[in-house]
């Protein structure tokens, strides 16, 4: 008897010491304590050996950092950049002095002055635009993508950078270890075959042994001789055609970058390959001047995992918090912090027009419960919030009022802000903030939206599902 309860005193011991060691190491970001006790709680021995590897925060390298900031300078010296909110060219940001001094003191990118960008909506036009430009490719390619297939797009790209490795361009290929999971050997043996570098960023083998599986890098940057690259956030796969028949119609959205900006895409892609494969290119050398004569302003956003790193987040939030007249705003998984969550509810019930579209259609059922799972707060505040019917929206685009605009690879999730690698492009241009506002617009045709007392009454089954996704929903 005496035996058996010194057994259970210490697994007791145990597994209260496994509750205060996630406690400690989880005070500063609460949702996530929250979700990683609740697991320990089912699986005591398992939920803790699970953190252990998926929970560790991710450190940074000094090495890494100083080659930043190297690659960041080169980069300012090359761009003309705006110092003074009055040269942003937009009315309604010259009244928002504390956003604009928050942009420029907060991001790691500055605003730059000589841009031209072109909207891209949806998968066709795309890889149109992206081919396109491939084949004009003289000096170098560099792709960062967190998911690529070796589908029948996939391998359309594949000739495209096989011929360009074998006429002379330099080419390197950086694919995510998760995002790309099933990207078959036979399609990195013929790329480098044919003397295109790639590298995977994170393997799942050395991510597990590191334990950094949970960070992933969510980025899709294409630039073509340091003149022309793309953001957005559609990766190379056959589904965004619309060729997944459980999902049917893709919508998205990317951009096209010409100017300044892409200096700044360039730099954060010469800090990935560092990381990734570590070597250090000489950044004179992809970083040309340009010729591009537009004159819209653009401000490239980066975030990386680490509770000092949500420039995105902040971003957001900041934006939001200045709204005056709208917020539009289109996400495939929406569960943010609660910051986010707060500055959405305030500026609905002050009056302000939000309007939040999620699909209909959803890639995953669990990460839908757990989006689910905040809409009854946002339908209270008297936030308008539609499901998209038409097929699955992936786009990840804000609008607010006429005065700014983003469009990239960042969610409105804890994955996207806390976990992953992401990028944004902040939009400034009346023009373009008024063409991603029509198709938010279109969009709206395609949706349902959802009533709160209907809402209300949905199933308990459901109800139940969402609660406990709820409390799960910072890890998805």
């Amino acid at each position: 008897m005496c035996t058996w309860l010194i057994w259970l005193a210490a697994g007791l011991l145990i597994y209260i010491t496994q509750l205060a060691g996630i406690l400690l190491l989880e005070h500063r970001r609460p949702a996530q304590m929250t979700a990683w006790l609740f697991i320990s709680f089912l699986f005591p021995i398992i939920g803790f050996m699970a953190y252990i590897m998926l929970g560790r925060k991710f450190t940074r390298s000094r090495r890494l950092d100083s080659y930043k900031l190297e690659t960041m300078e080169f980069a300012c010296q090359m761009s003309e950049t705006v110092d003074a909110v009055q040269d942003v060219g937009n009315k309604q940001l010259e009244q928002q002095e504390r956003l604009f001094a928050m942009l420029t003191g907060l991001a790691p990118f500055p605003i730059t002055s000589r841009n031209k960008t072109t909207v891209l909506t949806n998968g066709q036009s795309t890889f149109d635009s992206i081919l396109e430009q491939l084949e004009k490719a003289r000096h170098h390619i560099h792709m960062d993508y967190y998911t690529i297939r070796d589908d029948h797009i996939g391998r359309r790209f594949l000739k495209v950078l096989v011929r360009k490795a074998k006429e002379g361009a330099q080419v390197r290929v950086l694919y995510d270890g998760i995002g790309s999971l099933h990207i078959s050997d036979s399609y990195i043996c013929e790329l480098r075959a044919a003397g295109v570098e790639t590298c995977c960023f994170l393997s799942p083998r050395i991510a597990f042994y590191d334990r950094k599986l949970n960070y992933r890098n969510h980025r899709k940057i294409v630039v073509v001789d340091g003149i022309v690259g793309f953001v957005g956030g559609i990766n190379i796969g056959d589904e965004y055609l619309g060729k997944e028949p459980r999902l049917g119609f893709w919508r998205d959205t990317h951009m096209r970058l010409e100017g300044d900006s892409v200096y700044f895409l360039q730099e954060l892609f010469l800090k990935d390959w560092a990381f990734a494969a570590k070597e250090k290119l000489d950044e004179h050398m992809y970083m040309p001047k340009h010729r591009c004569e537009g004159a819209e302003r653009v401000q490239m956003v980066s975030s990386k995992p680490g509770h000092n790193d949500q420039t995105i987040k902040e971003i957001m939030f900041a934006a939001m918090t200045a709204a005056k007249s709208r917020i539009y705003l289109t996400t495939p998984y929406f569960i943010p912090d609660p910051s986010l969550l707060m500055v959405l509810r305030t500026a609905a019930l002050s009056g302000v027009d939000v309007k939040l579209i999620i699909p209909g259609i959803a890639d995953s059922k669990l990460v839908l419960l757990a989006s689910l799972s905040y809409i009854q707060d946002m339908l209270d505040a008297g936030v308008r919030v539609y499901r998209y019917e038409k097929g699955f929206v992936h786009a990840k685009v804000m609008i607010v009022d006429q005065m700014l605009a983003t469009v990239g690879t960042a969610n409105v999730d804890m994955r996207s802000l806390y976990s992953n690698f992401e990028i944004n492009a902040v939009l400034f241009d009346e023009g373009t903030i008024k063409r991603l506002e029509n198709d938010f617009i279109e969009d709206l045709h395609h949706c349902r939206e959802l009533d709160l007392q209907q809402f209300k009454d949905r199933p308990w089954r459901q109800k139940a599902a969402e609660s406990i996704l709820h409390m799960l929903s910072p890890l998805l």
